[in-house]
């Protein structure tokens, strides 16, 4: 019977294997080798590895791909992504090669303001409140001027502090919602360490107003943390051509491609079983950049998901029209992206995907990101109106059909030959390789 365990996070590496293979793996010294065999066997760079998160016993890798030829802003990119599904660096390459001959990508951001908030409880005159918060402001971005003061610096800082009344939602639950700009970085740190501030001072001050009574003085601070929700936070990417260029397929005219192209994209603004499968395929571009430049891939999720339904049901991300005998197709997406702190100066792999990137700032990444969304959706939105998505992508997931197989090299190289004609799938393949066994 298996017995909780304390003190586990003081153990050695090796103690921990020990333990957790003696638990719950039977003593299997192949589970020691496999957790072993992905160690760096630079200790210096191990242990980098091993002090970005906590009871480490390895390291999980995925593939670090380019998605090359991207032309954004009439700026050549070669974009890192960092994934392990198949045929989707393919099929983003090969979107950017499409629209290069086209103008490539155009970008804009809109705006970059971030979100935080101090959640509290308060049981009193809505009135009184209101009054006591004019006169609290002033007190608020004083108490944080320590934390902002570099900040302001390099542009950024406090933008806005505003009470809300939320009591219809929770008894007596009101918030001071605050908007940020911090330039190069992400923020999080910087923001939850300012509404922290505001909520030692909103208590503090409450305590001592004059015009309170006794329990109107007692506001309880629930929380403060920053919202991974930035609406405001938004980048535009958009593709153009006129629509008789928009064809690369003899079967297909540029009216014929354009037309069934928007009805797709039409049918995943309306339709929210399509739209979660269509917003994830754009989050198979985004989250491939965000991982391979050190950002947070599930805050970029949540609220990328969480504006999705701004209107009150779950949509498409990306729009398309023609218009004036022109086909745009556009994303307007939120990412809250960080270019300096975080992983961006520690891990090698995202510090070389920067380099690789010319060293954008926040804004750019920015860019860069929405386009690889962009891209990658225009890419599977055409296979799904053309040839179908099962031809493109399972020939992409052949090498890991055959590697479950343990394929030869001189297998892989037939099979492969094989499928350049034929329909992949897994039962298919079996038999092959069984014939080619024989």
């Amino acid at each position: 019977m298996k017995e909780p365990i304390s003190g586990f996070s003081k153990l050695s590496k090796e103690e921990k294997i020990k333990w957790l293979t003696a638990t719950y793996l039977n003593d299997d010294s192949k589970a020691i080798e496999v957790l072993k065999q992905y160690w760096n066997k630079d200790e210096k760079l191990q242990q980098l590895h091993e002090e970005f998160t906590e009871n480490t016993i390895s390291n999980y890798y995925l593939p670090f791909g380019i998605a090359p030829n991207f032309l954004i802003n009439n700026e050549l990119f070669a974009i890192p992504m960092a994934i392990e599904e198949s045929s989707v660096i393919a099929a983003a390459s090969k979107a950017a090669k499409f629209w290069g001959s086209r103008g490539g990508f155009k970008t804009e951001v809109i705006d970059t303001i971030k979100v935080g908030q101090v959640h509290f409880i308060y049981k009193g005159s809505e009135e009184k409140l209101e009054l006591f918060f004019n006169e609290l402001e002033p007190k608020l971005r004083a108490a944080a001027a320590p934390l902002t003061k570099n900040m302001e610096k390099r542009g950024g800082g406090i933008k806005s502090i505003e009470l809300r009344e939320r009591t219809t939602e929770v008894e007596n639950y009101y918030q001071l919602h605050c908007n940020f700009e911090t330039v190069d970085s992400m923020g999080a740190n910087f923001i939850n360490s300012c509404l922290e501030k505001f909520a030692e001072v909103l208590e503090k001050e409450a305590a001592i107003w004059e015009d309170f009574n006794a329990e109107e003085r007692n506001i309880e601070i629930v929380m403060s943390i920053l919202s991974n929700y930035v609406p405001e936070c938004i980048v535009r990417a958009e593709v153009t051509c006129p629509l008789k260029e928009l064809s690369d397929d003899k079967n297909f005219s540029g009216e014929h491609f354009a037309e069934k192209f928007i009805r797709a994209v039409k049918i995943a603004e309306t339709e929210p079983f399509r739209a979660v499968t269509h917003n994830k395929g754009i989050m198979n571009g985004i989250d491939a950049v965000v991982l391979a430049t050190g950002n947070d891939f599930r805050a970029i999720e949540a609220g990328v998901h969480a504006y999705a339904s701004k209107d009150g049901q779950y949509s498409s991300l990306t729009h398309a029209k023609i218009e004036d005998g022109i086909f745009r197709f556009w994303i307007e997406v939120p990412l809250a992206l960080g270019t300096v702190g975080g992983l961006t100066s520690l891990h090698p792999l995202v510090k070389l995907a920067m380099d690789i990137l010319g060293q954008p700032n926040a804004r750019k990444l920015m860019e860069i990101v929405a386009v690889a969304g962009l891209a990658q959706n225009f890419a599977a939105v055409k296979s799904l109106i053309t040839t179908g998505i099962q031809k493109g992508h399972m020939k992409m997931h052949l090498m890991n059909i055959l590697n479950q197989h343990n394929a030869t090299l001189e297998e892989k190289a037939s099979l492969i030959e094989y499928y350049k004609t034929n329909v992949v799938s897994h039962s298919d393949v079996a038999t092959q390789l069984e014939k080619l066994r024989k």
